[in-house]
């Protein structure tokens, strides 16, 4: 049994782009923007977690194939899929991906539906800096940064990506301006000592919006049980019932629910 089967599918259309859209729960929204390769069974168990958590959820379908494992060659076929695709522009500096837009639509569809103060965005891996460029979207009150990896920390000028956010210096201007004027704020999650989610980037975060950036660097001794030499995805791939990962998601769940008002 796919553990999609209980998930209604719809789909989302902005601007002349359309995608896929996965929907459970009720009450207030949250969008999860799923990592690289796509909507795996981590990412469907964790969004369950929320979903139990009394939200409804909704993960749009961006890239990969919707319930396949993780694994090399689904990572390999979307990264390829993902290279050619006008929506996301893997190794920009200083810019928003364009797939932004279509997100923050979507946000504002499902806010204007479901009520309430607003819905919450949680992006992962390559998607990880979405989250925070939705906040130029009025309707989301709640972003959470799971080791985002863009800009990738890799050729000209790595110096520069190692501390870049992915996003553009105006929406960033604006989440600042939001943090302070709503009493708003963020997460950012990941392993201490991950090269794709360097310590540069989480000082840029730190810098731009001081206390208003809730940090959290997790140690990977800290994932146990089993070793993990270089752990990368805090909510899926190393969720745990207990520990600190645990620890991690009931965070962001109670996130959700303080600013939503779940």
């Amino acid at each position: 049994m796919s553990k999609l089967e209980s998930w209604a599918v719809g789909e989302h259309t902005h601007d002349g782009t359309t995608h896929a859209t996965y929907r459970k729960g009720t009450g207030p929204g949250v969008i999860v923007i799923s990592e690289i390769p796509g909507i795996t069974p981590r990412v469907i168990e964790f969004s369950d977690e929320v979903v139990a958590a009394g939200f409804t959820v909704v993960m749009p379908h961006l890239f990969g194939r919707p319930g396949a494992d993780n694994g090399t060659l689904p990572v390999a076929r979307t990264l390829g899929q993902i290279c050619v695709s006008r929506e996301m522009t893997m190794l920009a500096l200083g810019q928003t991906q364009p797939v932004a837009g279509w997100l923050r639509s979507l946000a504002r569809e499902l806010h204007a539906e479901l009520g309430g103060p607003g819905v919450g965005a949680l992006g992962m891996c390559f998607t990880g800096g979405f989250a925070l460029a939705m906040m130029a979207e009025p309707s989301v009150v709640a972003s959470v940064l799971s080791q985002p990896s863009l800009p990738l920390p890799l050729g000209p000028g790595a110096a520069r990506r190692r501390s870049g956010m992915g996003v553009s210096g105006e929406e960033v201007a604006c989440a600042r301006r939001r943090f302070e004027a709503e009493g708003l704020s963020m997460i950012g999650l990941r392993f201490k000592g991950d090269p794709s989610v360097p310590d540069e980037r989480f000082e840029s975060y730190q810098q731009a919006f001081g206390d208003r950036f809730e940090r959290w660097d997790i140690e990977p001794s800290e994932a146990a049980p089993g070793p993990m030499k270089h752990p990368h995805s805090v909510l899926t791939v190393n969720l745990r019932e207990t520990g600190v990962t645990k620890a991690a998601e009931q965070r962001v769940i109670a996130f959700f629910r303080e600013r939503t008002g779940a």
